[in-house]
């Protein structure tokens, strides 16, 4: 038991970590703006309160409660459409958004201003990821494809590897969802690597007490958000360390260009929103 913990923990920090990497997402873009602007304690938090719903969506998909999906489904188009006005506000503030760098170490400069931000960071950072529901099937084909690798390994996980299937399966039935056809996360795919002991992955589902279930799967959601706070902490850390070696217009470009992007992304999810209101 204690092994498949360690293994799961140490798989979902490593996810968490790497997975985090692209630049591409809301809550990356987000963040290196803001941390341009040297607000690295802002950042902290958009990065804790975007972690925690990382949490939920991953619980969500390695313990099995995809069930869930056919009761959320039905809001989905309203969640876009508020996401898509939600990310598009937030992308316009950061194109209007005028660059001072000569006032961004001095602690008295609009202190009030930016207490204020702070209070709403934690709230704005969950929001991002909540309000997007294309995360969901990235954490559930994302962490199939982690813990499916691990078991290939031969490293035993808790169950959950063949859990994992179970839910993909579910969630591929759905209607309108056709992860079975991704050429990335293929369970046949899986089915073939000859690395290690594959009995192991079908032993994981009899021989543990049926609530260790529980524990694995919230010990690999932890470790996952952990692993996605450490990187934006750790890229935010370096984007604030040495913004000042880079020229205050290309930042001011740049900051821009990235709140463009999270207008397109609005624009995106207004588009899916549609969409689902004109099937």
């Amino acid at each position: 038991m204690i092994e498949s913990i360690i293994t799961i923990s140490i798989a979902g920090l490593l996810a968490g970590f790497i997975f985090s990497m692209p630049i591409a997402g809301p809550i990356s873009i987000l963040i290196t703006s803001n941390a341009l602007k040297g607000r690295m304690r802002y950042c902290n938090i958009v990065s804790l309160g975007a972690s925690i719903a990382d949490f939920g969506y991953v619980f969500i998909a390695v313990f099995g409660l995809t069930r869930l999906y056919s009761l959320y489904k039905p809001v989905i188009p309203y969640i876009f459409a508020f996401g898509s006005i939600f990310f598009f506000y937030l992308g316009y503030r950061i194109i209007r958004t005028k660059i001072d760098i000569e006032h961004l170490e001095d602690k008295s400069h609009r202190a009030e201003k930016i207490k204020r931000s702070h209070k709403g960071a934690f709230y704005t950072g969950f929001m991002i990821n909540f309000l997007n529901p294309t995360l969901f099937i990235g954490v559930l084909t994302s962490s199939f494809f982690v813990i499916t690798l691990v078991a290939s390994m031969g490293f035993h996980t808790g169950g959950l590897a063949g859990k994992m299937d179970q839910n993909i399966k579910e969630i591929s039935n759905a209607e309108g969802i056709k992860i079975e056809n991704s050429n990335v996360f293929s369970i046949d795919k899986f089915e073939n690597i000859n690395i290690g002991n594959n009995k192991n992955r079908q032993q994981d589902l009899t021989s543990y007490p049926k609530y260790f279930h529980l524990v694995i799967s919230i010990s690999y959601a932890l470790f996952l958000s952990i692993g996605s706070l450490l990187w934006f902490y750790l890229i935010t850390f370096l984007i604030v360390r040495f913004r000042q070696k880079i020229n205050v217009t290309v930042i001011s470009v740049f900051i821009k260009s990235l709140g463009g992007v999270l207008s397109l992304f609005g624009l995106y999810f207004g588009y899916l929103a549609a969409s689902f209101f004109l099937k």
